[in-house]
């Protein structure tokens, strides 16, 4: 074996390791979005369970989409009813008060913000909106949650490609 082809070899080598080394990046981009989704999801149920268990003031439980709760927020204080206490625990999740590295809260997604709207006739939209690590596509129009609130100039994550959100519905019966 001449030296050209042990040159030719180690090229090939090369471009193969440097192949491996971008698929292995791709995996964990895959991974924390992945993580993220899961963790939003549980939160997301965490607020449609809370909202339904204590659904004689469901009305109460509306922030509204333009002051979400959770990163960047002021989480509520009050302890003097559940819903006042649910809000405030809701809030510190999103915000990742579960797991702290130093002084940091590193427990849920990266901004995670959540919304509670009513739709009327005693339905309300729960969302919960985080940044995701890379740009995709923008989610519905129609869900203003936290719309606009991971936009970051001269970025590939402008226009909300960078926004998450995943959203239910909780129909709360008359008693």
């Amino acid at each position: 074996m001449g030296l050209i082809e042990v040159l030719i070899t180690m090229v090939i080598l090369a471009v193969g390791l440097l192949g491996v080394m971008a698929l292995q990046a791709k995996l964990q981009e895959s991974e924390m979005e992945s993580y993220q989704r899961s963790q939003a999801l549980i939160l997301l149920e965490d607020m449609a369970s809370r909202l339904a268990a204590n659904r004689n003031v469901a009305s109460s439980y509306v922030t509204g989409s333009s002051s979400p709760l959770g990163a960047g927020a002021d989480c509520p204080t009050g302890t003097s009813t559940q819903q006042e206490v649910d809000e405030s625990e809701w809030c510190e999740a999103l915000q990742g008060v579960g797991e702290l590295n130093g002084s940091s809260r590193v427990g849920a997604m990266i901004g995670g913000r959540g919304c509670v709207e009513s739709l009327g006739s005693n339905q309300y939209l729960i969302t919960v909106a985080w940044q995701g690590v890379a740009p995709l596509v923008a989610p519905p129009a129609g869900i203003a949650c936290a719309k606009n609130a991971y936009d970051q100039a001269g970025s590939a994550c402008a226009n909300d490609l960078c926004r998450r959100v995943v959203t239910t519905i909780v129909r709360v019966a008359p008693l």
